[in-house]
């Protein structure tokens, strides 16, 4: 099946987490994000079912997947059904269920960090929150993110006899995603981060171990892997700290 993702041009954000999946998996697929209006992407694509009338089942936003006729929104909807297409989720409903509740939790994670830098709301500028952010941003390093990052250390750990993973003895778009969190961690408060994580070698091994994958590799290396950068999920702002 070939598929077409709908995202936001220039930027990772959460449409990033799918596209990891995506390549991992093999899969033949269209990124609207990195094509023109002309071309038929950029933001027109997106409005065309996000607004469009003759849209029975309209996405709430991007990112959203079209695969043949389905249009399917929410990212970790999304990664639940291209997980077990593309060989990245496990086969019985148990361990289905275990890697889904685990990018639930991913994204709970991902909202905590968003909001160090978007405490009042993404209406406003960073700029016109910058108080806020500072609080907020003290007590997601001092509480929210060694919480998150000891849970999923956690689960490593237990899972230790079949491999780095966090399910079974293979990669999991849940690895993929945990990835991606750890290396946009280090982005955004690269101190607090490489604290947090000299006692967590597990999320490290998980890290180094899905980004040294060959099809992940290469789309690193390739011009489809946007940077990260201060208009994005994770941003850098040293008068937040970290």
């Amino acid at each position: 099946m070939d598929y077409v993702l709908y995202y936001w041009p220039g930027i990772q954000g959460r449409g990033e987490y799918v596209r990891l999946a995506l390549e991992e998996g093999g899969a033949s697929y269209v990124d609207t994000a990195l094509l023109s209006e002309e071309e038929g992407g950029g933001v027109a694509a997106m409005m065309r079912f996000l607004e469009g009338e003759d849209v029975a089942r309209p996405p709430f936003a991007p990112p959203f997947l079209k695969a043949g006729r389905q249009i399917i929104g929410q990212t970790a909807n999304i990664l639940l059904f291209l997980g077990p297409r593309l060989g990245l989720a496990p086969r019985d409903a148990a361990g289905k269920l275990w890697t889904h509740q685990l990018q639930l939790t991913i994204a709970d994670f991902i909202v905590d960090i968003h909001d160090t830098h978007h405490p009042l709301g993404g209406g406003l500028y960073y700029e016109e929150q910058k108080p806020e952010a500072k609080r907020r941003t003290q007590g997601f390093l001092a509480e929210r993110m060694p919480k998150f990052l000891g849970y999923f250390e956690r689960v490593i750990e237990r899972n230790r006899a079949r491999g780095p993973w966090m399910v079974g003895s293979r990669v999991t778009y849940a690895d993929l995603s945990m990835a991606q969190v750890i290396a946009g961690l280090r982005y955004a408060f690269p101190n607090a981060a490489r604290d947090a994580l000299r006692t967590r070698p597990r999320l490290v091994e998980l890290h180094d171990a899905v980004f040294a994958r060959p099809r992940i590799r290469r789309y690193v290396e390739s011009p489809r892997r946007l940077p990260f950068s201060n208009d994005d999920l994770f941003r850098r702002y040293p008068e937040l700290g970290g």
